[in-house]
């Protein structure tokens, strides 16, 4: 086993050894740990998790994320491995999805950030023991990425981008994640009862459009925390983004829209609340605004801003899931 991660291995009490029968269902695989230790509130339990690959036969490669080193430093002899474990927020998962993008190599989202949608929306399980129960199982899901373009630079996305007040609403939890966790984003939503206001001019697929709004979401993936939906009908593996519309009003525009989407996944009925947002599918689109608004991809605050090009890539990336694809849908 290559160890390049600082932290501490916990006891063998805390670290409890897998199954006897399990024991040599990892033997043989290369398993490539990428860590990101800055992520989450340090209380992760990945050591506890890692020894459990080790007791199952794993022959692990970990290495820890430095802010000056781009991730393709991290992954250029990937093609050696048999998985990918993406530890950390979901910039991190996302980023290193997108560097490996179409290498065929499953990826576990080991959630070791503060929200961890990606991982929620996988339906992935926290504790070590179940997470070795997902990789041992191996079910694996194909699934597309996004890719934004800001100023010639690409970068990739899983769940979602954004330009506005959801931007604005990640800007202003930064300061509150440390003491309230997740709970730092509901805190900064409540903020944005008045957000601003522009006019965003939209390329969709080569057609031009406007509109006047507080903000624009292109989601791939489609459950906020708990797994609740943001809107009915968001496909991770259609070859298609939702593109979500927010238009005057503020980010809680959203709470009707999950209510719905709930209430179709539960069959109670039509829609109560429709209007509340546009939303339409999309392969590429186009973002600029009136006034140069923020930009958020995956949770993660970006100093750039509109305009920006989002374009889907079909199948790029193969997560484990303990769940069957069409679970993932809205």
């Amino acid at each position: 086993m290559t160890r390049a991660m600082t932290g501490q291995t916990p006891p063998p009490s805390e670290a409890p050894a897998a199954a006897p029968e399990r024991a040599a269902s990892l033997s043989g695989k290369r398993i490539l740990v990428v860590h990101n230790p800055r992520s989450g509130q340090g209380d992760s339990p990945l050591p506890q998790f890692l020894e459990l690959l080790v007791g199952a036969g794993a022959d692990l490669t970990e290495r820890e994320l430095t802010a000056e080193t781009p991730m393709t430093e991290y992954i250029g002899d990937v093609d050696q491995f048999d998985l990918v474990v993406a530890a950390g927020g979901d910039g991190t998962v996302s980023s290193l999805a997108y560097a490996t993008r179409y290498k065929n190599i499953p990826m576990l989202a080991y959630p070791a950030g503060t929200a961890n949608l990606i991982a929620q929306n996988l339906n992935l399980p926290k504790t070590p023991g179940e997470l070795l129960d997902v990789v041992l199982d191996g079910h694996a899901v194909r699934l597309d990425l996004g890719e934004i373009e800001v100023k010639g630079e690409t970068s990739g996305f899983a769940m979602l981008a954004g330009a506005g007040a959801d931007a604005a609403m990640i800007r202003d939890s930064e300061e509150l994640k440390e003491k309230y966790g997740e709970m730092a984003y509901v805190l900064s939503a409540m903020k944005q009862l008045n957000p601003k206001k522009t006019t965003f001019n939209l390329v969709v697929d080569g057609e031009a459009r406007s509109f006047e709004g507080i903000g624009v979401m292109v989601a791939n993936l489609g459950m906020a925390s708990y797994r609740l939906p943001i809107t009915s009908d968001i496909s991770p593996s259609d070859g298609r983004f939702t593109v979500i519309l927010l238009k005057a009003g503020n980010i809680f525009r959203l709470v009707p829209n999950i209510i719905d989407s709930v209430r179709a996944k539960l069959n109670l009925g039509d829609p109560m609340f429709s209007g509340n947002l546009e939303t339409f599918e999309a392969r590429q689109i186009q973002v600029d605004a009136t006034e140069p608004f923020p930009l958020q991809f995956d949770g993660e605050l970006h100093v750039e801003t509109t305009p920006f090009v989002a374009r889907i890539l079909p199948g790029a990336v193969r997560f484990l899931t303990p769940i069957k694809k069409a679970e993932l849908d809205t």
